[in-house]
């Protein structure tokens, strides 16, 4: 059996009343796996934009496992000291990462994220030395566009995530490094040029499983929706 960690910031926890990309991997490899697997991780809820808290179990289809190491605001920085507990408890054996786009815009620059990138991997490692990864590159948002040097710091950190998967990726403990979501448009695929709507859900879902089915044969090629 395999077990799924997501990883992520605000795009993976999800607020009330979303799906999240979660969902629909989820779906997607209840309908493609062809053999047992568990979602896992130490948390559950989505983000309550009233309470500016992650208290919501207000999932448009909650009957799915809600299982994930996600959080509003939360970036490699606070992830790297949490993931080796995480992974150790809940016996991860793949993890689904999202992070980055928090780390740039409030916390550090495109060198100090990868550090942390780093320092992340490293404790996952620890916890298990068989983990596999699927990193995705940060999705430029809409501040991107009407932000240049924000932009560009994006731009470099997706550079040096790609060097830190080449330089770290190693058959025990194998790194993927997803391409962008194909043709994801952040006016159309997002509802507020940050956070994925229904449609940015499913891009960033057939971008882990992509990876995941070319590289490592596990699943299907994503069959995308828009519901």
């Amino acid at each position: 059996m395999l077990r799924f960690m997501p990883v992520g910031d605000s795009m993976t926890i999800g607020s009330a009343g979303e799906h999240t990309w979660r969902y629909r991997m989820w779906q997607h490899l209840r309908e493609t796996f062809g053999g047992p697997f568990q979602i896992v991780g130490p948390r559950e809820t989505l983000y309550d934009k009233a309470l500016d808290a992650p208290a919501s179990y207000e999932y448009a289809d909650p009957d799915f496992p809600r299982a994930h190491l996600a959080g509003w605001g939360e970036g490699w920085l606070h992830m790297a000291p949490l993931i080796g507990e995480a992974v150790r408890a809940h016996r991860a054996d793949v993890l689904l990462v999202s992070l980055g786009l928090i780390d740039l815009g409030f916390y550090t620059n495109a060198e100090q994220t990868a550090e942390n990138v780093r320092a992340f991997i490293a404790a996952a490692r620890e916890a298990n030395p068989r983990i596999r990864m699927v990193l995705l590159p940060v999705i430029p948002n809409v501040r991107a566009e009407a932000d240049p040097p924000f932009a560009e710091q994006v731009a470099l950190f997706n550079v040096l995530l790609a060097k830190t998967v080449a330089d770290l990726d190693e058959p025990r403990s194998p790194i993927l490094l997803a391409s962008p979501p194909a043709s994801y448009d952040i006016h159309m695929d997002t509802y507020d040029g940050t956070h994925p709507n229904a449609s940015g859900e499913h891009r960033i879902a057939e971008a882990f499983a992509g990876a995941m089915w070319e590289a490592w044969g596990i699943g299907h090629p994503y069959a995308a929706g828009t519901g």
